[in-house]
């Protein structure tokens, strides 16, 4: 009988209790025998697919292209691993979310969609729109002139960053001034969250950000930057609101908690589609600092196709265990990551900041966030014991009733 681990809670949760399994006919099993070989089954089944398909890829780059090529796929797999985590969270929390059946879907589907779509076709796309080319002149120029593609790509930075950029922040505003019971960070969100009662709250601020930048850069950038950033506004309400409009109101948000039921059909397409835009808007630095490492498209491809693949495992891996239940405040760092994401693509049209810096801000927000929700454990977990010890005492000390 299969079993998977159910970790997290509310809470009431006891946080000094071991995992449970949820077996594969749905009961819950306490304290299971095979609790181990539950976690690595579940281990197995959600990462052998992505650790089978690395080595496929790695397998045949070294057939093909020799000890070099495969050692630049392996090199930008690791890349978009270490820099992505927080895009790993932030799907879990659309994931979650979802119905099991939509979340291997996100495995499947979502992965050729990731890395055939997002990371091959996509910036093609991007290039074609910004040189005023055609579909076919930019894929002949991928296929054999990756230097002159890398640069077109380079060119249309100002306007993948504006739209990326609007579209993660209005994310990140989103979710800040949302009415949830754990705040991390109250100086900044419980000011925020009484802001938001105002309507439009965030699409005004991110309005005001856009055309904050749009002065800010320098005149051939101007337009590009107004435009698109008005693309990745709207591209994130229609998106955002045709997946609240689908939505039946047990699958929507109420508190900050989640509800119990899981979005399914439309609901949980329209969701689907949403992880699958913001996919693209967390790729595309990505797939231009790639060529720092490579002008090989297919090499490109390859590597942070990897790196995408073993993400979506991630993120699932972080449902399934409960991860975000359990440490509360990962998402908040997640998202604070994000918002500092969505800064840097804006000063990055005018200013070169190298995609570490990204990732280390983005790791550091993951860590402090990490931090606070073992504290707060630890805490709960303290005054738990202190009332048990309590209740203990009084029970001792309490009068016998006559009789």
């Amino acid at each position: 009988m299969g079993i998977r681990p159910i970790i997290g809670g509310d809470d009431t949760h006891d946080l000094g209790a071991q995992p449970s399994c949820l077996c594969a006919d749905g009961h819950i099993q306490d304290h299971p025998p095979g609790l181990r070989a539950c976690h690595t089954g579940i281990v197995l089944r959600i990462f052998g697919g992505s650790v089978l398909a690395t080595l496929a890829v790695l397998v045949a780059a070294l057939m093909l292209g020799g000890p070099r090529v495969a050692l630049l796929v392996a090199v930008l797999a690791v890349l978009e691993i270490s820099l992505s985590f927080d895009n790993a969270v932030i799907n879990a929390g659309v994931l979650r979310r979802m119905s099991p059946v939509w979340q291997r879907l996100f495995l499947t589907v979502g992965v050729l969609i990731a890395v055939f779509g997002m990371r091959l076709v996509f910036p093609i796309l991007v290039v074609s729109v910004t040189a005023h080319l055609s579909p076919a002149t930019v894929t002949d120029l991928a296929l054999h002139d990756g230097a002159a593609y890398g640069r077109q790509l380079a060119e249309a930075h100002s306007a993948i960053a504006a739209f990326g950029g609007t579209f993660l922040l209005m994310i990140f505003l989103d979710f800040l001034v949302a009415d949830r019971e754990i705040r991390w960070l109250r100086w900044i969100e419980a000011p925020l969250a009484r802001a938001g009662r105002l309507p439009a709250f965030s699409v005004v601020l991110t309005l005001g950000s856009l055309l904050g930048l749009t002065v800010s850069v320098s005149a051939p950038h101007e337009r590009t930057v107004l435009v698109a950033g008005v693309a990745g506004l709207v591209t994130y309400l229609l998106v955002h609101g045709v997946s609240d409009l689908v939505a039946p109101a047990e699958h929507k948000e109420s508190s900050g908690r989640r509800e119990a039921a899981l979005a399914t059909g439309k609901a949980a397409l329209a969701l689907f589609c949403y992880l699958e835009v913001l996919d693209a808007t967390f790729s595309f630095d990505g797939v231009i600092g790639a060529f720092a490492i490579s002008s090989d498209v297919f090499v490109i491809a390859a590597g942070l196709g990897i790196g995408a693949l073993f993400i979506r495992s991630l993120t699932v891996w972080l449902v399934r265990r409960g991860t975000l239940e359990e440490y509360v405040f990962l998402e908040h760092g997640a998202h604070y990551a994000l918002g500092a994401l969505a800064v840097i693509l804006g000063l990055s049209i005018e200013h070169e900041i190298p995609e570490v810096v990204t990732g280390l801000i983005g790791a550091s927000f993951i860590a402090l966030a990490y931090g606070s929700s073992l504290r707060r454990r630890r805490r709960l977990r303290q005054n738990e014991q202190r009332r048990a010890s309590g209740s203990g005492r009084d029970a001792t000390h309490r009068e016998p009733l006559p009789g």
